[in-house]
């Protein structure tokens, strides 16, 4: 009997050992799948953590193209104000240049069809007889003439004409018209020696050039003399 009551023992210890083992197996199993879960919440955790991450850098890139493109705007803007001020600038000079021209020129045409008057009344009293005893009506005609004359140039004056002074001085094609050649050896080859026609500016622009005659060398009388 004794014997027997030994091997129940054994045996009940050798079941409690597969039976140990089990709940060992089991805790680890326990403990290996918590591992697993905290490192997937890890790996989880760390991924969301890089999206957001990753966003914000795509919302910062995002802004600062934004931001580079409203900079852009912006110049563009600038540029574009800037040069409207400078045309509407470059308006208001040349709006008033053209003011002031017209103005200033605005009567050259009437001054232009004057001057044959001014002319006709020079030519009239220039070819007057040399007469000494006149009748006293024909000399009071002749003074209110040249009074005439006086007003009509002072008001051409008054209005920027000016006569051209071409005698004795060197032709110039920009105030002189040559009408002839006049051969003088007492002045250099060149010089307006006779006006034909009296020219005029108006301030400064020419209203009508000068009709003139120009002195040129006489050659025989040049190589008779040397």
């Amino acid at each position: 009997m004794p014997d027997n009551k030994e091997e129940i023992n054994l045996d009940k210890d050798a079941q409690k050992k597969p039976n140990d083992e089990n709940e060992l197996n089991f805790t680890d199993n326990i403990n290996d799948n918590d591992e697993n879960d905290e490192q997937e919440e890890q790996i989880e955790t760390q991924e969301e953590n890089e999206e957001k991450i990753e966003d914000k850098k795509d919302a910062s890139d995002k802004n600062q193209n934004k931001n580079l493109d409203m900079e852009e705007e912006i110049s563009i803007l600038r540029e574009e104000k800037l040069r409207l001020l400078a045309d509407m600038e470059n308006l208001r000079k040349r709006s008033n240049r053209e003011n002031i021209e017209s103005i200033k020129y605005g009567s050259i045409n009437l001054a232009r069809e004057m001057l044959s008057t001014g002319d006709n009344l020079a030519r009239a009293l220039e070819n007057l007889p040399d007469e000494k005893d006149r009748p006293e009506p024909i000399e009071n005609l002749i003074d209110g003439l040249k009074m005439v004359q006086k007003e009509f140039f002072t008001i051409l004056e008054k209005n920027g004409v000016k006569k051209i002074e071409s005698l004795n001085t060197k032709f110039d094609h920009n105030f002189h018209q040559s009408i002839l050649e006049i051969e003088r050896n007492d002045c250099e080859a060149g010089t307006v020696v006779r006006e034909i026609q009296a020219g005029y500016m108006m301030h400064d622009r020419l209203l009508r050039p000068s009709m003139v005659g120009v002195s040129k060398k006489n050659n025989k009388k040049v190589k008779e003399s040397e």
